[in-house]
């Protein structure tokens, strides 16, 4: 299947379905030297796996991954790493009711007009469960980029109506409510929200908000390439997001020439600094050495256990009732997969940006 490949200096090609007999990703272009283990990337799959708590599908994977090539005594090799992560709980005849059945809001129609058939199991290479591969990945890549003095952290920012406030903003607090909001009243609040849908068969949207502090400015390209361009496509790739915010986002639409613009002034260090942010540290395609800030919004999980109106294969009007084990909303476990896409397109376009001038390449090989 073409377009599952992702990166041009860091590639990943990621592989599997739902329910297969396992889920995986190739990393090719990982540099030799890079300490690394399956317990660096199990934090990583930990954060995303189901059944967690009440508000993810109660489906039972362990998602232990296992490194196959590309390390050796616990360093990458520079050689290909592939990754592996083996099903273990599938239940496909919970999808036998639906093999000839389009859901709403879900990718049968389309896959169906596109190949001709479909995995009706779980959605196949549509279900969420694809992005085992991405969030393996992503681990090595977040590693690598802790090296080089860049960290990249998401949240949940919202669900619903119900968003984190600045004043009550505190990172610690992700790790210790379900919904993965650093703001303890608005995670209450949330909580509450999806108590309420659950008991009324429906679901929730709401968006992921990701930060990246430590990036050189001038990261990027300048046309097609940009990396805001590509944080976008990265993001926008993740099953359910419909919609990719930079910096103010749709907000700078409201604003003024003078509002928008951020101000730059020699800081103490001497070196260019900005008096805010409007731009989220992109600037022209390219990195401008302030904090990325990049949104992702994410849709209501299409799986709901109401009664909806749809057709079959043979084009007649049908009623579906989705059962099985599903999420009522994606975006908790989707956190560290905007984190972990983030994290791959930064560091690949870090690793682009290498040959970007003379001077460095001639000081990367100076041999005197």
């Amino acid at each position: 299947m073409a377009g599952s490949t992702w990166g041009t200096m860091f590639r990943i090609t990621t592989w599997g379905e739902s329910h297969g007999k396992g889920i995986g990703v190739v990393i090719d272009g990982c540099p030799a030297g890079l300490e690394l283990s399956e317990a660096d990337i199990q934090v990583y799959l930990d954060r995303r796996k189901p059944g967690q708590s009440r508000y993810t599908t109660m489906r039972q994977e362990g998602d232990q991954v296992e490194i196959l090539s590309g390390v050796f005594e616990g360093r990458t090799t520079g050689t290909p790493i592939s990754l592996l992560v083996r099903n273990q709980d599938q239940r496909s005849h919970d999808y036998s009711e639906i093999m000839d059945i389009y859901r709403p809001g879900h990718a049968d129609y389309t896959f169906d007009e596109k190949y001709g058939f479909r995995d009706y199991r779980g959605g196949g290479r549509s279900s969420g469960r694809e992005t085992i591969g991405r969030v393996a990945a992503g681990a090595v890549a977040a590693k690598l980029l802790g090296s080089l003095g860049v960290q990249v952290m998401a949240y949940t920012r919202s669900i619903g109506g119900i968003e984190v406030a600045a004043e009550r903003f505190d990172m610690t607090e992700t790790g210790r409510n379900r919904v993965c909001m650093p703001d303890a009243k608005a995670a209450a609040l949330a909580e509450a929200y999806l108590d309420e849908l659950m008991e009324q068969k429906d679901s929730a949207g709401g968006v992921v908000e990701c930060v990246v502090d430590g990036v050189p400015a001038g990261i990027g390209e300048t046309v097609f390439d940009k990396l805001d361009a590509r944080l976008a496509q990265a993001v926008m790739s993740i099953g359910a997001v419909k919609g990719v915010e930079i910096g103010d986002g749709f907000a700078v639409a409201k604003s003024s020439g003078f509002g928008n613009n951020d101000e730059f002034y020699a800081g103490a260090g001497g070196g260019v600094e900005k008096r805010s942010n409007h731009s989220g540290g992109i600037l022209g395609g390219m990195s401008d050495g302030s904090r990325i800030v990049l949104r992702a919004a994410f849709k209501p999980t299409p799986s709901i256990a109401s009664e909806q109106h749809t057709v079959n294969r043979d084009g007649e009007n049908v009623d579906v009732v989705i059962k099985g084990r599903h999420d009522p909303i994606v975006v908790p476990r989707a956190v560290v997969v905007v984190e972990c896409m983030t994290a791959l397109t930064i560091l690949d376009m870090m690793l682009c940006g290498m040959t970007s001038r003379l001077d460095r390449i001639v000081k990367f090989y100076d041999r005197g």
